[in-house]
């Protein structure tokens, strides 16, 4: 008899949908707004900033008209280097005080995130806006150790499955519907990304009133971790890098167990670093090379996005247990040439074969490879170790 999904699990992938939407809204945007702060910012930050930039440009002998693909690159940096803070040790807390009450946190500084970039007609505030977002991140790997708590071994596949479905979703909808909202605002108003950031904060906010109406607590007093001044205490080695390839955290695993985890987390930690350095900076190639519009960057998201959705709902999610190690790793040699075909593209066809490369190996690595990890933990240390590997 076929094992049922917990109904929490759709609850999750719903509220994930609407972060994601709002967080993918900006992408095809960014190369639009630098120009815009380029050209507008009252303070001078952009051009104090730019010039640090160009000793980085200089040194590795960029060409000076792509100083704005290093300034973005930065930006992205700084945004996910909140998140690699943020996600270990909002996981950590939430063993101990629940899942719940820290999803509230993450899903409230991700709103006034968004309302600060609303409000950015300096450069400075939209820095603090990113900030503020980049910090509130650990929403994810939150939703990854719900679905630990609340899946056995045979359907957490299909929770980690729905959360790349998310993602995937995200990337179709999420940079359309921002690059929609550009156009519109462009030709009204000067400072046209007021649109598209309000319409991301009216996402977020439908996220929070979602999540609190319907989510039910998922890691009871029973199964929590007893001290959080331990947590504190320990916050150091969440974010020391040595501490954290050896997931020294994780105390409970025997050490074979424990050998396959650190393994497992330093090949995630590859494919990721590969991973997102396309992914912040394919607005900024097209954008140069291709001359895309925000509504072709859209576009372009939609594809990739789309193509990610049909691989993880009609083929990840039904990968066994068994076979989610051998999916992954066909999925790590696709990024391959996808990065080839991307890198050598002067003519779209050949980009578009990059970017599908791309998006099937994405489809497969991530969920496949957070299934595998969501395996390792005792229950009161699933968060833990899912905020170490995200």
């Amino acid at each position: 008899m076929k094992e049922k999904v917990n109904p929490i699990i759709y609850i999750v992938f719903i509220s994930l949908l609407l972060d994601l939407l709002a967080f993918t809204m900006i992408l095809p945007l960014l190369p639009s707004l630098l120009e815009y702060y380029k050209s507008n910012d009252s303070i001078g930050l952009y051009e104090w900033l730019s010039d640090k930039v160009k000793y980085f440009q200089e040194f590795v002998g960029a060409p000076e008209k792509f100083n704005s693909v290093l300034f973005g690159g930065f930006l992205g940096s700084m945004f996910s280097f909140l998140q690699f803070i943020a996600s270990p040790i909002v996981g950590g807390i939430s063993d101990v005080v629940g899942r719940k009450r820290m999803m509230i946190i993450c899903l409230v500084g991700i709103m006034l995130s968004y309302i600060l970039w609303a409000l950015s007609t300096n450069f400075a505030i939209f820095i603090l806006a990113r900030f503020l977002g980049g910090i509130s991140k650990g929403n994810v790997s939150l939703s990854m150790a719900i679905i630990t708590d609340v899946s056995s071994m045979k359907t957490r596949g299909v929770g980690m499955a729905l959360i790349g479905i998310a993602f995937s979703l995200g990337f179709i909808l999420g940079p359309v519907i921002g690059a929609l909202f550009s156009v519109w605002a462009k030709s009204r108003t000067g400072e046209w990304f007021v649109v598209p950031a309000l319409f991301a904060a009216l996402l977020a906010l439908s996220d929070l009133i979602y999540f609190v109406t319907y989510f039910k607590e998922t890691l009871p007093p029973e199964r929590r971790a007893k001290s959080i001044w331990k947590s504190l205490e320990n916050a150091y080695a969440l974010i020391n890098l040595r501490d954290l390839f050896r997931f020294s955290m994780v105390t409970d695993l025997k050490p074979s167990n424990l050998k396959q985890l650190q393994l497992l987390g330093s090949v995630y930690f590859v494919y990721l670093f590969i991973y997102s350095g396309l992914e912040f900076t394919i607005t900024f190639l097209t954008h140069h090379v291709f001359s895309y519009s925000s509504m072709e960057q859209g576009w372009m998201f939609f594809f990739i996005g789309l193509t990610m959705a049909a691989i993880q709902g009609g083929y990840v999610r039904r990968v066994p247990q068994d076979k989610t190690k051998s999916v992954a790793i066909h999925g790590l040699w696709l990024i391959i040439p996808s990065f080839i075909c991307v890198g050598l593209a002067r003519e779209r066809n050949l980009l578009i074969a990059g970017l599908l490369l791309f998006a099937i190996s994405t489809a497969m690595v991530v969920p496949c490879m957070m299934t595998m990890a969501s395996q390792y933990g005792s229950e009161h240390q699933k968060g833990t170790v899912m905020g170490i590997f995200r």
